[in-house]
């Protein structure tokens, strides 16, 4: 399958000349400071590289911070990296590359190690050891978390401040990265952002890599700070670089649903330790889908959350947590917080609960270096597209692959860029023509498309999707894609949709052509899997001068195995 697919895309978000902004100069610049940024970063520094890390908003503003759950490591006497790597590859649907899995699983103790020496305080058990607990997927107790449900928050700490120690790293908040930088070769050379003063700037490198997150904004419901709007991913593919797998979002089975309020995650541990779903009649339905019931695979949770709610007409279901083993309030302190502040006792009342959008699986195509097909750019954790995941990311793998493949990006960034030092590029001559005013009498508003565009791809592209309501979602988005660039005004806003916009027509691009069903992805008019489908999907964008005048779909077969 090879489908050719037009476009006109514009590949910069502004116009704008290298030669008339000011410019910074660094051996490696890293986007973004969460998990895979920050090892990303500190690898570098350590390999000589002095570094730059820039981020949209504060250094502490991530989606890591978000995480609840925990890491996960084989560090149990009981386990085994076999164990892992087997629950990984069962959990992947079979498109999990099994060399990078078995590569990020036998890293993961060293970087627990790393995580430690840089501060983190993990919970431990009576004995001192890691107080380890078991997730959906997972046969045995391997994620290590902290404060019961606030992982990300400790891990997020522990890496900004490793960050702000380190001589050899200079951090810009509230940088947004706009354009990669290219040299005359086609190499990435830097990108150009904006500081928080509305100034255009240049920050030249020899390694570019992206660790920008995820890109759940692009849905209604989501457990995705605002932050995640796919600019890495978008950066990237107007840049000519190759994205993998963009059908597969998963899904989070469990976000607290208050109407009028922000979704937020109750994390997969509760169920672990022991709370069930009900649906409005109280009756528990889990075990009728899965023999693995609550600790089910995400994307079968999330299936039979969304099966029970059209079959009971409600807009939720419940979490009971009153068969918890212990005070659930105690045990998970952050989740009781949130829940006491809408008048709900978690120890007794039951939690409303859907299904909502969580992590995005695809991303730029990546080696296990972080290395995509455009020399000198790199691309990390939920940017990437490493092969680890699959076609459904096992609970708590996420952060081990940052944390692993960040600081393996980062190391050979390093030594990348100290092989470069002394070598001078000339930029590649950007589009420097301003934008032809638009029309008069004619205005786009942001905030409606944006909310527009979360509606459509949860109603066309959420937990289940048709070919008939995917092509209309690319109609729709190609409409508003048009209207934005042509009306909008230069600002984050107007940014941050066009990269939400280029993200989901990717997504529905991939989705509509992987005819199955297969992990996070369901087609209910094709609910089978297939095994000609044992393959990945890779848009390659098509670049003619400042333009992606097209993309090439394709179906590319799994992998070698990649040693570790």
């Amino acid at each position: 399958m090879n489908e050719r697919i037009d476009l006109d895309l514009n590949r910069r978000l502004l116009a704008f000349d290298p030669r008339r902004v000011p410019r910074y100069r660094f051996d490696v610049l890293v986007v973004g400071g969460g998990a895979s940024g920050g090892a990303a970063a500190l690898a570098a520094a350590e390999g000589g590289a002095d570094v730059a890390v820039l981020t949209k908003a504060d250094l502490r503003e991530s989606n890591t911070v978000y995480a609840q759950g925990g890491v996960a490591a084989v560090l149990d006497p009981d386990d085994s990296f076999g164990a892992h790597v087997a629950d990984t590859l069962a959990v992947g649907c079979g498109l999990s590359e099994p060399g990078v899995v078995e590569a990020v699983v036998r890293a993961a103790p060293a970087a627990m190690d790393r995580l430690v020496s840089w501060g983190a305080q993990f919970d431990r058990d009576a004995s001192g050891g890691f107080d380890l607990t078991r997730e959906g997927g997972h046969s045995h107790r391997r994620i290590l978390h902290a404060g019961g449900d606030s992982t990300g928050v400790e891990i997020q700490s522990t890496i900004t401040g490793a960050l702000e120690r380190h001589p050899s790293i200079t951090a810009f908040p509230n940088t947004f990265s706009l354009d990669l930088l290219t040299a005359g070769d086609g190499r990435a050379a830097g990108l150009v952002a904006t500081r928080d003063g509305g100034e255009l700037v240049a920050f030249e490198a020899a390694e570019v890599v992206l660790a920008t997150g995820g890109a759940g904004q692009v849905y209604r419901e989501t457990t995705n700070p605002p932050v995640a709007t796919g600019d890495g991913v978008a950066l990237g593919f107007r840049a000519g670089a190759v994205v993998r797998d963009m059908e597969f979002f998963q899904f989070h089975p469990t976000c607290l649903y208050i109407a009028g309020a922000a979704r937020v995650l109750i994390s997969e541990i509760v169920r672990g330790a022991g709370g069930v779903l009900r649906d409005r009649h109280g009756e528990r339905f889990m075990p009728e889908y899965h023999r693995d019931a609550e600790l089910a695979p995400r994307d079968v949770v999330s299936r039979a959350v969304f099966d029970r709610m059209v079959a009971t007409g409600d807009t939720s279901v419940s979490l009971d947590l009153s068969g918890v083993s212990g005070d659930p309030h105690e045990r998970f302190p952050g989740i009781s917080r949130i829940c006491r502040y809408f008048g709900i006792d978690i120890a007794r009342d039951p939690v409303p609960v859907r299904p909502g959008a969580h992590y995005m699986i695809g991303g730029l195509a990546v080696d296990v270096e972080g290395r995509t097909n455009v020399p000198g750019l790199r691309a990390v954790g939920e940017c990437a597209s490493t092969g680890l995941h699959g076609a459904n990311r096992i609970g708590s793998n996420s952060l081990l692959e940052a944390l692993v493949l960040g600081w393996r990006a980062g190391e050979h960034a390093a030594a990348g860029a100290l092989d470069a030092r002394g070598a001078t590029h000339e930029l590649a001559a950007g589009d420097t023509q301003e934008p032809a005013p638009p029309p008069s009498g004619i205005q786009v508003n942001i905030q409606d498309v944006t909310y527009s565009l979360k509606s459509l791809m949860w109603n066309q592209l959420g937990v289940q999707r048709t070919r008939r309501l995917m092509e209309d979602a690319l109609a729709k988005i190609d409409l508003w894609s048009r209207a934005v660039h042509d009306l909008a005004p230069p600002e984050p806003v107007t940014w941050e949709l066009v990269n939400m916009l280029t993200v989901a027509r990717l997504a529905a691009f991939g989705a509509r052509a992987r005819e199955e069903s297969r992990g996070v992805h369901f087609r209910s008019d094709f609910p089978e899997q297939e095994a000609a489908w044992r393959a990945h999907t890779e848009i390659r964008p098509r670049i003619e001068g400042d333009r992606v005048a097209g993309v090439e779909i394709a179906r590319v077969p799994m992998t070698q195995p990649v040693t570790a």
